[in-house]
């Protein structure tokens, strides 16, 4: 079926170069909230377990000793698109009770993974199988020297790919202090109310849209390093007269942007908004969300991603409707069991991995994380502060805080455009949920003024828990109110709606 498709597609993807005098891109959903979770990072610990737990998505082949062709061969993959088996992980969130010191595991509400084809000079080329990249750093524990502003562009000074976006009803008071130098609380972005650096002060209340962590990938990739130095082997283009462009020699892939959204909505009655204290915390002991990050390990079908990257502008409306998809959608569930054995949902006394709190009020002093020494068993890997597994005294100090007000996820900028927001389908709970999946629910009013561009959060997918078969842009936030809409609304009659919504509410601008 594929190669019949090719021959059939040949003449759009001999045209398609043309497009890159302008953006396009794709929404990547997933089936579920989530592959697996548990310590395990093939990229920084292959081998052992890695110090502290990670949120997994992708390809059943998953595991702390993975490869491409792991991934590749999985026998499923909770992405929808058939023929992507890569794998996308980042920090778990936990809530850090004021009152008794335990530490609870915030769910993911969902995932999306967009995928932006620059306007550039240069042709971009599918990710080649095994390509690995982290973006963030987990270390980090204190503002960037560019505060909240993103920049994604090495010539305009430190590339800030990492952010939190807060959409709420109500910005004043705003999310992050005004008066804020990120050593003791988060900094918001001057240019969107709903974004900044660090954990914000507030509960993020935006219809459908929680507290949402955003990791911009870079897009250069160095052939000359190889595939696993993800130290050497990527960086973020350079503008060039409006182009994204890659230096010399090195090849031009898609520039991959993942929004995370967690359920914080779960916690509103434990803890106090706008009281500089904060409860949620990174699983890697972050309590800035400075470190905050994201990894990336390439199994895609190289041919599938190519024909992607040439012909699809599917937008907000999701890559699973892309025209000549070789292999169609994904509409299963895919997990796998963690490969360490202990606790790492529920209540805690400590984080996995004896993870201690770092940065605020917790000081700055030793290392955020221990060495990734751990042994390569499925038990509870030993080290001073970070490997005992589960239970150790908490962290000191409590935090509180919220607000109100549904906001929609806004995209960080680029040299490329600003996209628009399509709001989920779910409203997030505010009683404990039962991990279970997210409803489907109509498309949401109508967008408040606001005077910032569209940025665009695509429509998660209906997930389910049972397993089966194996230049310089700024992006803004925009605030959408309205009814929770009825969690039973059909597949079909969404996707309606939602794409009337887009047609009368968003524009998806390009530079």
């Amino acid at each position: 079926m594929k190669f019949s498709t090719v021959a059939t597609l040949a003449a759009l993807a001999a045209s398609a170069s043309a497009a890159k005098d302008s953006r396009t891109f794709a929404v990547l959903r997933f089936t579920n909230k989530q592959l697996t979770k548990g310590r395990m990072d093939p990229i920084v610990s292959p081998g052992k377990a890695s110090p502290h737990v990670h949120t997994i998505m992708g390809g059943s082949g998953f595991s702390w000793s993975a490869t491409g062709e792991d991934l590749v061969n999985s026998e499923c993959s909770n992405t929808r698109i058939k023929g992507d088996n890569s794998a996308y992980w980042f920090p778990s969130l936990y809530f850090k009770d004021p009152n008794n010191g335990s530490f609870e595991a915030v769910e993911v509400f969902y995932v999306n993974a967009y995928y932006f084809f620059e306007p550039t000079n240069d042709d971009i080329k599918a990710f080649p199988v095994g390509l690995q990249m982290i973006s963030g750093d987990t270390t980090r524990r204190t503002p960037p020297e560019g505060g909240a502003t993103t920049n994604l562009d090495p010539s305009q000074g430190e590339v800030q790919p990492i952010k939190f976006t807060c959409p709420r009803s109500n910005f004043d008071p705003p999310s992050w202090p005004a008066d804020s130098d990120g050593t003791e609380a988060g900094i918001g972005d001057p240019n969107n109310k709903g974004e900044g650096v660090g954990f914000p002060d507030a509960n993020c209340d935006g219809y459908a849209s929680p507290l949402r962590a955003d990791v911009h990938f870079p897009s250069c990739y160095n052939p000359e390093a190889g595939l696993t130095d993800q130290e050497n082997n990527m960086a973020f283009p350079t503008n060039n007269n409006g182009k994204s462009d890659c230096p010399e020699g090195w090849i031009h892939v898609p520039h991959l942007f993942l929004e995370v959204y967690w359920n914080t909505p779960e916690f509103v009655d434990r803890w106090e908004p706008l009281s500089g204290h904060q409860p949620f915390v990174l699983s890697n002991g972050d309590a800035t969300g400075y470190g905050s990050h994201a990894d990336f390990m390439a199994g895609w079908d190289e041919e599938l991603l190519q024909h992607i990257i040439d012909t699809c502008d599917a937008g907000s409306s999701g890559m699973d409707n892309c025209p000549g998809l070789f292999y169609g959608t994904n509409e299963e569930d895919c997990t796998i069991p963690s490969q360490i054995d202990e606790q790492v949902d529920g209540v805690l006394d400590a984080l996995p991995g004896s993870n201690v709190l770092r940065g605020w009020s917790y000081g700055l002093d030793g290392a955020p994380e221990v060495p990734e020494t751990q042994p390569p068993v499925s038990e509870e890997p030993e080290e001073e502060e970070e490997q005992p597994p589960v239970s150790e005294e908490p962290e000191e100090e409590e935090e509180e805080e919220q607000d109100e007000e549904p906001a929609q996820p806004s995209l960080p900028a680029s040299d490329a455009p600003v996209t628009e927001v399509v709001e989920n389908p779910v409203v997030p709970t505010t009683t404990v949920p039962t991990a279970t999946s997210a409803p489907v629910a109509e498309a949401p009013v109508e967008t408040p003024d606001v005077e910032e561009p569209v940025s665009t959060s695509a429509l998660p997918p209906r997930p389910t828990r049972s397993c089966s078969t194996r230049v310089h842009t700024v992006w803004e936030t925009v605030t959408v109110t309205g009814e929770a809409p009825v969690a039973t609304e059909a597949a079909d009659p969404y996707a309606k709606a939602k794409r009337e919504h887009i047609r009368r509410h968003h524009q998806h601008h390009h530079l």
